[in-house]
This record gives structure tokens, sequence and C-alpha cells, in this order.
């Protein structure tokens, strides 16, 4: 007896995110690791009743109206799901916020917005929406585990706050003052400044102003070429930084800027990193993605978004959107990171969050060189998603099943 999961020949996956411009390099590689999960299902028999995963590929430009647009030709190719979160918090509420009135206005053909990367805590918070599903640590997550890193790192004395001028930015300085001030009520702040998002050119005049501060720490959330250029700035004026970042070791080029800057440390926080010791079911996606893409793996979280929707669907028994996001909340997930859960309350993923630091390749503490270089990545401290758990301000409208 056909299901509804059985409806259509395919169930499609739009993928919105940038694919030009200055963060292209970032969003190239966030589609391969959807389009190595997409196709992973697919070859293990896809969904219920053998139906295939198709992903369908937009580029958002990093831009609201782009995405909109985006969003517009992938509701009328048929997409069922949204997955985005390289194109910064902004752009993702943009979506989102199309997808609800989309789904208000059709009832039978909703989407859901799946988000990898963009860590607004409002969007899990006086924001949330039950069609949005956050499989990232939120920006007071990894703020948290930063905080509980730096609380045991007496030598940090002194922090600048350097961030990009949009609302992640903001929040990962606000986010910074407050939990690590809370862990260390000794440290200094001295000083805070924005910046546009990928159009400095020359972070040199940030650099003097961070040094002439005193400080000895930067508390940073920039990412992508904004990273790399904040980090060529600082090594060649030879002043040595601690950085703190919540994902910017995960995209291309920036262990080969800390190597060739030669002086400062850069720590980030994610779920796994490349050459952490025992996370064998990671190691070994690492190894199956290289051998198939050529590529690097870097983000397990990306490649377990679609994963978490297929498990879904095969919970539910149905690919009805409304069923398929009752199926995702509180799904719990045997992820190669270990055990996940999806978080009722607000849709956030509680799922482990390793804090590493960007260091030369010693033999011990870090056995594996990256982006080329004889740097990799060493583990300073993990914590579980419970531990790291917030509450939420979220009261989200639920549509009733059908």
């Amino acid at each position: 007896m056909a299901s509804t999961a059985h409806a259509q020949d395919t169930y499609k996956i739009a993928y919105i995110d940038p694919l030009s411009g200055p963060f292209a390099n970032v969003g190239e590689l966030m589609l391969l690791h959807t389009q190595y999960a997409v196709d992973d299902i697919n070859a293990h028999g896809g969904l219920p009743g053998g139906q295939k995963m198709q992903l369908l590929q937009f580029d958002s430009k990093l831009s609201a109206q782009e995405s909109q647009s985006a969003l517009q030709a992938a509701i009328d190719q048929g997409a069922r799901a949204i997955v985005t979160g390289g194109s910064g918090s902004s752009v993702v509420a943009a979506i989102l916020q199309s997808v609800s009135r989309w789904n208000q206005r059709n009832p039978g053909k909703e989407l859901l917005v799946l988000n990898h990367s963009s860590i607004d805590p409002d969007m899990t918070g006086k924001s949330c929406s039950f069609w949005h599903f956050q499989t990232e640590a939120n920006t007071a997550m990894k703020m948290k585990a930063i905080a509980n890193y730096i609380k045991e790192t007496p030598d940090i004395q002194k922090v600048y706050l350097l961030n990009q001028d949009y609302a992640h930015g903001k929040q990962w300085a606000s986010y910074g003052r407050q939990l690590v001030g809370l862990a260390r009520p000794d440290i200094q702040f001295v000083g805070e400044a924005l910046h546009p998002i990928g159009r400095v050119k020359d972070f040199a005049p940030y650099v003097a102003n961070i040094k002439a501060s005193g400080a000895d720490s930067v508390i940073t959330g920039n990412w992508g070429q904004d990273m790399t250029l904040l980090l060529k700035a600082a090594g060649d004026a030879g002043y040595k930084l601690r950085y703190f970042n919540h994902s910017a070791g995960s995209v291309p080029g920036t262990v080969l800027a800390v190597s060739q800057s030669k002086v400062g440390q850069l720590t980030w926080v994610a779920e796994w990193h490349p050459g952490q010791a025992d996370v064998p079911k990671a190691e070994a996606l690492a190894k199956a993605y290289k051998a198939r893409t050529g590529k690097d793996f870097l983000a397990p979280r990306i490649d377990m978004t679609p994963r978490l929707l297929a498990a879904a669907i095969a919970k539910a028994n149905s690919t009805d959107t409304v069923k398929v996001a009752y199926a995702l909340e509180n799904l719990q997930y045997d992820s190669v990171v270990g055990p996940v859960r999806m978080r009722g309350e607000d849709h956030q993923l509680l799922l482990p969050q390793v804090v590493n630091t960007i260091a030369p390749v010693d033999g011990k503490a870090v056995k594996v060189g990256w982006d080329g270089t004889d740097y990799g990545f060493r583990t300073d401290a993990v914590y579980t998603g419970n531990e790291l758990a917030q509450g939420t301000e979220c009261k989200m409208a639920r549509p009733q099943p059908q």
C-alpha cells in the first residue's frame, strides 16, 4: 500500500548558501558535505519505500534578497526542506520568515528549514519557529565552552573584542563579555570594535588599536577571509595574540593563515576536529569522504543534517512536513560524534563541543597536519551538549498534525 512517503519520485532538498563572492569557499565546502550525505543515504536505500533524496543547489550570494529569489525557485522546483546556515544569521532569518509565511498560506505544501551553521541563539529563543531546526551549537553554548576553558587559563588577562558588524558578531561580543566575565571576573576587557563583514582588505589599523590597548587575547567571531586577513595583519606586525572563535578553524585557509603568521594562537569550538582521539566513527567518515570527494572532511554536523531529516522521515513513516517536524522533535540519533538529541522545546540540537587550538604537529597532542601545513588541531577540552545547554525563551506556535 502506497503511503505519503512514496508520493513523489524524489524528496527534494534545497541548499541555499554562498557559492560566489568572498565566502564562496565556505559555501562550496558546506555543499560538498551535504551532497556527500545525500548520496550516502541514497546509496543505502534512501527513504522509506526506496524514495531517493535529491539536492537542489542555489547561490545565496550572502544576500537576504538573493536568498528570497533562491527560496522561490526552490519552492517552484518542489523542495520540501531548505538546508542553509553559511550565509549568516540575518540571511537565514529572512529565509525562515518567508518559509513561515509560505507555510501558513499553503497547508500541505510546507517546508522545513534545517540550519547547520548560523548560531544566533534568538533563532531557537525568542524568534524560534516550529519550522526551524538548528543542528549546530548556538553562540551561547559555544561561548560557554570557551569561558569554561578560559577559567582554567590564568595567563589570559586582557581581552579585546573585535567582531563583524552584523547580528552574530555583536552577539559573540556580548556573550564574550557576559560569560567570560562570569567565569573570570579578574579579566579586563580593554577595547571593542565592529567592522563591515567581508569588506575589510587590510586589518592593520584594527591590529594597531588592539596592540595599543595592551590586549593579550581577542574574542572574535570573524570567519572566512575576515579571519585569515586578521591573522595575516597581526602576523605582519609580529603581534602575538590569542584568538577565541566559534568555528573559524573549520574554514579552508585558516590553518594556513595561522601557520604563515608564525605568531598567535587560534582557539575555536566544534563538534569534532581532524585528528581528534577516540572518535573512531568520525575518523572513518572523514576517510570515506576524502576517498570519494578528494577533499578534506571538517564538519560532521553538516553531514549529519540530511541524515537527521532522513531519520525523522523514517520515524514518521511519512514525508508530510508537519509529521516530519514532530518526528524531529526530541529525536535521538547515534551520530559519528556520539549520541545527539534535538531538543523539542526549541529545536536546538544538543551535540558535543570540543575546544581546540591550531598548533604545530608534535606527534603527541597534534598528530595530523592540515591545509597542507605542519599545523593541526590540539584538543583542549570536551563538553557534552547537556553540559552546555542553556535555558530558552522559545514559545512556538505548533500546527496540528493531520
